[in-house]
Formats: C-alpha cells, structure tokens, sequence
C-alpha cells in the first residue's frame, strides 16, 4: 500500500514542482561550483565538482528535513508564506546587471574547494529550502523521500545543463513567470494549512485551491505590474 503511493498523481506532482524549483532558485549552484573549482589541475576538477555537489545535496536534505519538523509549528508556515511569496516576487523582478559572484575565491585545493562549494549552497539555499518543504507537503507521508529524489534528479540538470536552462529561460521569459507563480501557490497553500490557522478556517480543498491561486496571482501582480515597474521606473529617466 506504502508503495502505491509513490504512483499517485500528488507524488509526481510535487516531484515537478521541486525539479522546476531548484533549477529556477538553484541555477546559479552551477556557477559556484565552476568559480570554486576553476584554481583546480585539470584532473581535479571533475572531482571537485562531484564531491562538491554531493555535499551540497547531502546538506540541502538535512536542512529540508528540518524545514518539514518546524513546519509543524502553529503561524510558522503562515510566515514561511509571506517569505516564499516575497521569494516569488524578486524572481519576476527585472535582473541587475552586476557580477553577484565575484567574491566566490578558487582554490588551488581539492577540500578547499568543495568546501568552498559546500558553504556558498548553505548560504544561497534559503530560498530552495522554503519552497522545496512547501511543495514536499502535498506528497502524503513520504515527504523526505520525495526530497531526495527530486534533488538528484535536478542538480544533475542544473550543473551539466544550466547553460541550456539558463538559454531557455531567456527565449522563454514565460517560465520565470510560471515559476514565480509556483512559489505563490506553494505560498498560498501553506498559509492555507497553518495549523495554527487550521481551526478557524473551512476544511475544505476547494478553499485550500482559492487560496493558493490568489498566492500565484499576488506574486505575478506584485512582481510584474507593481515592484517591477517601480524598479524599470529610474532606469527609464
């Protein structure tokens, strides 16, 4: 019966969720691991990236599984929401121009640069470790199992295709803005399922739905038409 689950349409659903996730919020992983790496000897580099990667994802797991225990604390997943939501937002937000990554240091080291790529995944795994607990709910009991296997699928996609997704998003701007709207709805249905909220609020899925639909439309409002348009404002005078 436990393995019927994994077959459920919710299962394959939150999978998808969490590989779009993590290539939206996790393509620059791909460009940490090439500046850490790039002080490396040939030969050690494709075992830096490796060794690097695995590192990140056995970190990211962790702190996941962290982020599903606290997510049971009443109002925690309703500010958790607020936080994805504002996530969502700055994904549509027009992108600066500036080298965000110029203060990644190489090392001529093997260790020290996987863990170079070790620590800058902890630092920008905020946002991915959010989302990615949010969308790992809707999957039943097998919430960590879930996790670790839309990891692996996606970080592999990540570091050898980002220049591909990276492509792709430019062609189709329209992804950005279906990913930010994900992390609305995510957003939505968190807020919806605080239990903390859970006792005034209807238990009914047609209202859990309602809710994370105005998530994904708050996100494309705010992002597209209100802070969007504020930030193009002083680049067009």
């Amino acid at each position: 019966m436990d393995f019927l689950e994994f077959l459920t349409p919710a299962f394959w659903v939150a999978v998808g969720q969490i590989i779009l996730i993590d290539i939206l919020l996790g393509g620059d992983n791909a460009v940490v691991i090439a500046l850490a790496c790039r002080g490396l000897p040939p030969k050690q580099r494709k075992l830096g990236i490796i060794y690097g990667t695995a590192g990140a994802i056995v970190l990211r797991v962790i702190l996941i599984a962290f982020a599903l225990a606290l997510l049971a604390i009443p109002y925690l997943k309703f500010v958790g929401g607020l936080l994805l939501i504002w996530i969502g937002v700055k994904l549509l937000l027009p992108q600066d121009d500036g080298d965000e990554h110029g203060n990644i240091q190489s090392s001529d080291k093997l260790w020290g640069a996987v863990k170079t790529v070790i620590i800058a995944d902890l630092v920008m795994s905020v946002d991915n470790v959010l989302a990615i607990a949010g969308a790992a709910e809707s999957a039943g009991q097998h919430q960590l199992p879930l996790v670790i296997f839309g990891l692996l699928v996606s970080i592999p996609i990540i570091v050898a295709g980002s220049q591909i997704v990276l492509k792709l998003m430019d062609r189709f701007p329209v992804i950005i803005v279906l990913g930010g709207m994900l992390l609305g709805w995510i957003a939505g249905q968190m807020m919806y399922t605080d239990p903390g909220l859970k006792p005034y609020l209807p238990d009914a899925k047609t209202w859990e739905y309602a809710t994370a639909a105005a998530g994904a439309l708050l996100v494309l409002v705010l992002g597209k038409f209100v802070f969007g348009r504020a930030k193009e404002a002083p680049e067009a005078t």
